[in-house]
């Protein structure tokens, strides 16, 4: 394996190191202390760039870009803030990639390719207050009613969820099954912010990620068109597992962007910080920390390059 980057894919990373550093890293320590999420700043600049849709091919609209390419995105995003690799992690990756490989041709047309050119953003709705890893343990419906499906239910810790246009959202289609905790009972549905029935909120006072939009959304009698099933009837679960290993991806090469980030901050203070008359970056002690920061950032770097290549 040769892990050299190619022009293309030095050009994206400098390009995102350097939109991120010069529009976003000013504003970002405001935005995290007002909990503000500056939708026009990040959403209109990652359009620009064509990150909506890096790995997205060129007949849907996306820069089609390989996966690498995706997790140099995501690492340089993190390196800023975490709230700007989550956006790669739930639109890029959960939505995008999953719409790529499960949607029809029209679904693709439709979805795919607003979101790959940033003027439709999109979400992913799995986790709900009674579920989180346990998928089989959430309570949404969706039941057929003619051509259409009646959606009901409520998803929480939502990325995204007061701001995205589309949501992949997993529902039970069997109640039977549902009783069961059968996961063949569960299906995916692409479901539009504008269908009737679907609100929305935030979740405020997080611990984490506060400059980015975290919140709920609820369906009350929502009608989903038959067409917008994505996958076949009863896929939903092996969807959603699909979706997470993309997000995990994304996850991953931004937390390397994270440890670059602590390890830049911890070599700053060490040559500005004295003791006994000299930087602390010239005592021993200090200087094998940094190398493990490095070590440990390198080892990282290796694993998701491997993972993407």
């Amino acid at each position: 394996m040769d892990f050299t980057l190619t022009d293309e894919q030095r050009l994206l990373e400098q390009s995102v190191r350097e939109w991120a550093a010069g529009e976003v890293a000013p504003f970002v320590r405001e935005n995290d202390r007002t909990h503000h999420f500056d939708r026009d700043r990040i959403l209109g600049g990652m359009a620009r760039l064509g990150l909506l849709g890096v790995s997205v091919p060129a007949e849907y609209g996306g820069a089609g870009m390989d996966y690498i390419c995706l997790g140099l995105a995501s690492e340089e995003l993190e390196y800023v803030d975490t709230s700007l690799r989550v956006i790669m992690s739930v639109h890029a990756g959960l939505n995008c990639l999953s719409l790529l490989t499960w949607g029809t041709e029209a679904q693709k047309k439709k979805y795919l390719v607003p979101q790959a050119h940033g003027t439709k953003i999109a979400g992913y709705g799995l986790t709900e207050p009674s579920a989180g890893s346990d998928v089989r343990g959430m309570q949404s419906t969706a039941v057929r009613k003619g051509d259409r499906y009646v959606l009901n239910g409520e998803k929480s810790w939502i990325s995204l969820a007061d701001v995205a246009d589309h949501f992949l959202v997993v529902a039970w289609t069997d109640p039977e099954k549902k009783r069961e905790r059968d996961p063949s009972g569960l299906t995916a549905f692409i479901v539009e912010r504008a269908f009737k029935g679907f609100t929305s909120g935030p979740m405020k006072e997080k611990w984490g990620i506060l400059a980015g939009n975290t919140g709920w959304f609820k369906m009350a009698d929502v009608e989903v068109p038959e067409e917008n099933v994505l996958g076949r009837v009863g896929e939903g679960f092996k969807i959603a597992m699909f979706a997470l290993d993309q997000g995990r991806y994304t996850v991953a090469a931004g937390a390397t962007g994270l440890i670059r980030a602590c390890r830049d901050a911890s070599v700053k203070y060490a040559l500005e910080r004295k003791t006994f008359g000299v930087e602390i970056g010239q005592h021993q002690l200090v200087k094998e920390m940094i190398a493990q920061m490095e070590s440990d950032y390198q080892s990282a770097r290796l694993l998701w390059m491997r993972s993407g290549w």
